[in-house]
C-alpha cells in the first residue's frame, strides 16, 4: 500500500499564514493562536503546556511512542536601550548575523500603545554625509538601530510614544508565493515545518489511518534560545524527530526539492540506528531525501537530551536557502518531508 496523499497547497499556504504572525521567541502568542485554530480546524485536540508549547496526539496503540517536534519561535529582537537622539538600540533574539537584517523593516511590539513602525538602519546610514566610513562600519548591536517611523528626535518623544525597554521587535517577514512552487519568507525556520506537521495530521485524517505507535505532535515555542523540548514531552515517548530545515548551501546535500535527515550537527551525532530507517524508508517509498551534516545548528532533540529525556532521536527537514537570513523554498521539500514522516509514523 503506497503512502497517503498531501496537499502541498495547504502546507504551502499555512507556511505563508504562518509566517507572517510576528512570534520572535518570547512573543508567540499571536502565532499560537493561529496554531491553536488550526488544530481545532483539523478536529485535532490540542494540549497547552505550562511553558507555552502545544501537544497534539495522532493516535495509535502500544509502546514506543513517537513524536515529532517543530518551533513556531523566530528570531527577532529587543529594545535594550532608547537613546538620546531617539533611535532604538537592540539586542539580539536567537543567533544570525547582524548583516542579514540591516534596512528591514520592523515593528516594536509596546505593552499598551500596540505596535510601531520601524526600520532597521545603520548608525551612519547616508553615504552621501559619511561616505566610506559607512562602508567599514561593522554590522553589530553598535553599528545598527531601529529607525522608528513617527517624528521623533529625543529619548523624552520615544517613551511619550509608548515604548520601553524590553519591548519586542519582530522583523518583517516579508513573505511571497512565486507561484510556481516557491515560497520566500524570513521564518520559514522553522513555520514551514509546523505547517509540515499539520499536513501530516490532514493526510492521516483524509485517509483514515492512524500511527502504528503512540504518536504526538508538538509545537515548541523556545527553540531558538535552546530550550523549546527541555520539557512537556508526554510519558512514553522513546524516539523524536526534529522536523526542522535543512540548510542548503555550498558544501552541502541539501535541496530546495527534497527532504533531509542530517546525521550530525553541533552538538553531535543524531541516533545512527533511527537516521538510518529514515534514510531507507525514504528509498523505499521513492522519497527525494538528502544526507548531510550542519557544523552550526541545533533543533528540539538536542535540547530533549540535554534536559534528560532517555530518547532517541534523528532531523528531519525540507531544504531552506539562506537559513537565518532571507529564505526560500519549494514545495516540493514539503511534500518530501510529509511524505518522510508519513512512512515513519505508519511503519509497524
Amino acid at each position: 500500500m503506497g503512502l497517503p496523499t498531501v496537499d502541498g497547497d495547504y502546507m504551502l499556504n499555512l507556511t505563508a499564514d504562518l509566517c507572517r504572525i510576528p512570534s520572535p521567541t518570547g512573543y508567540t502568542h499571536r502565532a499560537v493562536e493561529r496554531a491553536l485554530a488550526e488544530a481545532e480546524a483539523l478536529g485535532l485536540e490540542a494540549v497547552r503546556t505550562n511553558k507555552g508549547s502545544i501537544l497534539i496526539p495522532l493516535g495509535g496503540t502500544g509502546a514506543g511512542g513517537r513524536l515529532l517536534s517543530a518551533h513556531l519561535d523566530t528570531l527577532g529582537l529587543m529594545v535594550k536601550e532608547i537613546k538620546p537622539n531617539g533611535r532604538l538600540k537592540l539586542t539580539m533574539i536567537g543567533g544570525y548575523d547582524w548583516s542579514t537584517v540591516e534596512g528591514e523593516y520592523c515593528t516594536i511590539h509596546t505593552a499598551k500603545q500596540g505596535d510601531i513602525t520601524g526600520t532597521v538602519v545603520a548608525t551612519l546610514a547616508s553615504f552621501h554625509t559619511h561616505g566610506t566610513a559607512l562602508r567599514d562600519l561593522k554590522r553589530d548591536a553598535d553599528g545598527l538601530e531601529i529607525r522608528i517611523d513617527a517624528p521623533v528626535n529625543s529619548a523624552d518623544e520615544v517613551r511619550a510614544l509608548g515604548i520601553s525597554v524590553g519591548d519586542f521587535v519582530s522583523l518583517d517577514a516579508r513573505t511571497t508565493l512565486a507561484g510556481n512552487g516557491y515560497i520566500k519568507s524570513r521564518h520559514l525556520d522553522d513555520k514551514a515545518c509546523v505547517a509540515i506537521n499539520f499536513g501530516v495530521a490532514k493526510a492521516l485524517q483524509t485517509a483514515g489511518l492512524t500511527p502504528a505507535k503512540p504518536s504526538w505532535l508538538y509545537v515548541s515555542v523556545w527553540e531558538e534560545v535552546g530550550h523549546g523540548t527541555s520539557a512537556g514531552l508526554p510519558e512514553g515517548v522513546e524516539e523524536v524527530i526534529a522536523v526542522d530545515m535543512a540548510a542548503v548551501s555550498q558544501g552541502q546535500t541539501s535541496d530546495e526539492q527534497a527532504t533531509t535527515v542530517c546525521v550530525k550537527d553541533s552538538t553531535g551525532p543524531y541516533d545512527y540506528a533511527l537516521s538510518r530507517r529514515l534514510i531507507d524508508l525514504a528509498g523505499a517509498n521513492e522519497i527525494d531525501c538528502r544526507v548531510d551534516i550542519y557544523n552550526f545548528y541545533g533543533s528540539d532533540v538536542s535540547q530533549a537530551l540535554r534536559a534528560g529525556y532517555d530518547i532517541r532521536g534523528a532531523l528531519v527537514g525540507p531544504g531552506v536557502d539562506a537559513s537565518h537570513a532571507y529564505e526560500r523554498l519549494h514545495v516540493k521539500s514539503l511534500e518530501e518531508t510529509a511524505r518522510l514522516l508519513l512512512a515513519y509514523l505508519l511503519e509497524g
